[in-house]
């Protein structure tokens, strides 16, 4: 078995009543059937108190307001407090800790749905590295396609290298990595996985960068017709899946700050947010980081599970839309603030981000679907807005 973590996994700690945010409002906390049945055999106070904050029925912990019945005035655990750690569920224990399972590999990651994780993640300065180390127990899984994953990881390693060449601009790393997804995708319909090989070798030579340099300046839109393309991509929101109640009105609000006057007025306030990363190198600087931050990010989650449904394009799509996004949110945000955009304003727009589309499984699919199957989201449509 063979096991992986980003080399920042293990410095990350709960902050606990600190934190800006709790874990514990907002959405239902599932238990874990294990949990579920030592539940059941507490006595005395906390066990009364288990009696009555548990839905039994749904297997989740009932709420408040939103919040967990056993969050208090404090922002603290009550089950932790009364029980220790021992007593926490499956999700309380090990959340943001996140795996994915394939056969003979766990890969574990922190989610940035978590504030802190969020900052940790973003935070870094250095590019991601990933650690390794295997152990003697194995496993099988029925129909699982080796050959396929192995090139997965292939391909994935090289987009880990595309995207962390601080050499080249943030859009040219994204199109790239694009690039490969999509003629990966074609290989896989064609039945050429096997030149997978050839496929990442052509990406390393200079002619390929310089082919995507010309194919971004022919592509790229006026701010003013970026307008259009915007609109049609933040009509995702409204297909999704609401987790947190206070969520709509947020991106509402946000929307509203970019588009309510129109493409002239907001191609004008494009260029004065680019002006505004542009101008200070340092701030620069730290915007390319936090966007190859969050691509590392989102391909490290998603896209070896394309394993499980042969549409690694469409993972690779995940990372840039999601980023490009979030990018067009933080620009709102700049907006809202009068001219300004800190990290602390990015970090908790992330966390935001990735509570409300991450922990659904209806969202991400609805994604996978719409990048799939609709025209906006093709590859020209996403080079013109890069």
């Amino acid at each position: 078995m063979q096991y992986t973590i980003p080399h920042y996994y293990r410095s990350f700690r709960c902050i606990a009543d600190h934190c800006s945010d709790t874990c514990c409002a907002g959405w239902a906390i599932m238990i874990d059937d294990a949990s579920i049945k030592k539940y059941r055999a507490q006595s005395g106070s906390l066990g009364g108190k288990l009696l009555n904050g548990v839905d039994w029925k749904k297997g989740c912990f009932k709420q408040n307001d939103g919040r967990c019945a056993f969050l208090n005035d404090r922002n603290l655990c009550d089950i932790y407090k009364d029980g220790g750690p021992s007593m926490l569920c499956k999700t309380c224990r090990e959340y943001p800790r996140h795996t994915e399972e394939y056969e003979g590999v766990r890969e574990f990651s922190l989610s940035m749905s978590c504030e802190e994780a969020a900052r940790l993640i973003l935070g870094l300065k250095e590019p991601v590295r990933f650690l390794t180390k295997e152990d003697d127990s194995e496993e099988t899984y029925p129909e699982f396609d080796f050959f396929l994953y192995s090139k997965l990881m292939d391909v994935r390693e090289e987009i880990f290298s595309l995207l962390q060449n601080r050499n080249r601009e943030i859009s040219l790393r994204a199109a790239m990595i694009l690039g490969l997804g999509h003629d990966l995708q074609r290989r896989i319909r064609d039945g050429k996985l096997y030149e997978t090989e050839q496929l990442i070798i052509r990406y390393r030579q200079s002619g390929c960068e310089e082919f995507f340099r010309i194919k971004s300046r022919e592509y790229t839109v006026p701010h003013g017709e970026r307008y259009d393309r915007m609109i049609k991509w933040f009509s995702l929101f409204d297909r999704l899946e609401v987790l947190n109640q206070e969520w709509p009105a947020y991106i509402l609000e946000l929307k509203t700050l970019l588009f309510e006057q129109g493409p002239d007025q907001y191609g004008k306030m494009r260029e004065e947010f680019c002006k505004y990363i542009e101008t200070v190198p340092e701030r620069k600087r730290e915007w390319n980081q936090w966007l190859e931050q969050l691509l590392v990010y989102f391909v490290y989650t998603y896209f070896c599970g394309a394993v499980y449904d042969e549409q690694p394009y469409v993972k690779v799509k995940i990372a840039v839309i999601c980023t490009i996004l979030i990018g067009e949110l933080a620009q709102a945000i700049y907006i809202k603030h009068a001219g300004c955009l800190t990290f602390d304003d990015f970090a908790r727009l992330v966390h935001r981000f990735s509570r409300e589309i991450e922990h659904s499984d209806i969202n991400l699919n609805t994604l996978e679907n719409s990048f799939r199957t609709e025209e906006v989201y093709s590859l020209k449509e996403i080079l013109r807005v890069l």
